[in-house]
């Protein structure tokens, strides 16, 4: 196969201010700003295995989709958007909680499901099956954990025993949380998909709840499609993934979970993912990505530097 466009493995733009390096992201202190630069990084199992062209544009551009889109709903913490790979937001002091709306059994979920019924304390019926329908949406939050770790869940009264959030706020995040959903739910099935679950942050800025992070992207949330879901469920076969899911699953077939060597990953599988990550923004939004294939290093530091002579003059 032909040579893969260049990816945007990591940044080192020291000009921009104090450094951060997630799995994905790089993120930059400046003052009452934060620079996040999503990377071509992809990461499973709390790994990072490789990088996959256009990825940091998809993700970042999803966002930036549903972040305009979800407006009316919630505040959110986006100043600009000056390059495909880069978000320019407000700083909020993040509430060190992922709050998880899950409208399906799937994932983590029907894992501890499968182990005692039990999800984030609340306790399902019995003879629920993977990628069942809730009754309602449901909320399994989780303790956020150091990079590397796997995060930790947590019920919605130790949230407030534990004294993470006031009452109050749980109670504004909480209403805000099934709103998303609820929003991008109905959203989604104008285009024959499902929000099978997602994963939002919120952080408080001026005493208000803020919506910050991501939303409704391929490495927050579950996407399937809605006109085979039926008849693969009753086959007893997954639905349509247009999420990370099938990344994992390629892990997952090839023995890898999280411990132990990593797959080998060629060129091929990368162009594989390439294209789900580009045919799945279509497919979720609406609209071509319209990727570009320009030097991202380059042009990354290029756009900041032309968007921050402007802004600070």
């Amino acid at each position: 196969m032909g040579l893969l466009p260049p990816t945007l493995d990591t940044t080192n733009l020291t000009w921009l201010g104090s450094r951060y390096e997630g799995k994905v992201r790089d993120c930059y202190a400046r003052g009452d700003l934060r620079i996040l630069i999503a990377t071509d990084r992809l990461s499973a199992f709390d790994k990072i295995l490789t990088t996959v062209p256009f990825k940091g544009q998809v993700l970042t551009q999803l966002a930036e989709f549903w972040f305009n889109q979800c407006a009316h709903v919630v505040e959110h913490h986006v100043v600009a958007v000056p390059d495909p790979n880069v978000m320019v937001v407000n700083n909020v002091d993040i509430i060190p909680i992922e709050v998880v709306v899950r409208g399906y059994l799937a994932g983590s979920a029907w894992r501890d499901y499968s182990a005692g019924r039990s999800v984030s304390g609340v306790t399902l019926p019995s003879g629920m099956k993977e990628f069942d329908r809730l009754q309602s949406p449901l909320i399994t939050p989780s303790t956020k954990a150091p990079i590397g770790n796997h995060d930790i869940p947590i019920s919605e009264d130790e949230i407030v025993q534990m004294g993470l959030v006031t009452a109050e706020i749980w109670r504004v995040v909480r209403a805000k949380a099934l709103a998303l959903f609820a929003f991008g739910t109905t959203e989604v099935e104008k285009r024959e998909l499902i929000l099978a679950d997602t994963k939002y942050e919120f952080g408080v800025r001026e005493g208000r709840v803020v919506l910050a992070d991501e939303i409704h992207t391929l490495d927050s949330s579950r996407f399937w499609m809605a006109d085979t879901y039926q008849e693969r469920i009753q086959r007893g076969e997954a639905p349509v993934m247009l999420d990370k899911e099938p990344v994992r699953r390629w892990l997952m077939d090839r023995g890898f979970s999280g411990e132990g060597a990593v797959p080998v990953i060629s060129d091929e599988d990368r162009a594989s993912w390439m294209n789900h990550y580009l045919d799945s923004f279509e497919r979720i939004t609406g609209h071509s990505c319209n990727p570009n294939s320009s030097s991202p290093d380059e042009r990354v530091e290029r756009n900041l530097r032309a968007y921050f002579a402007v802004a600070e003059c």
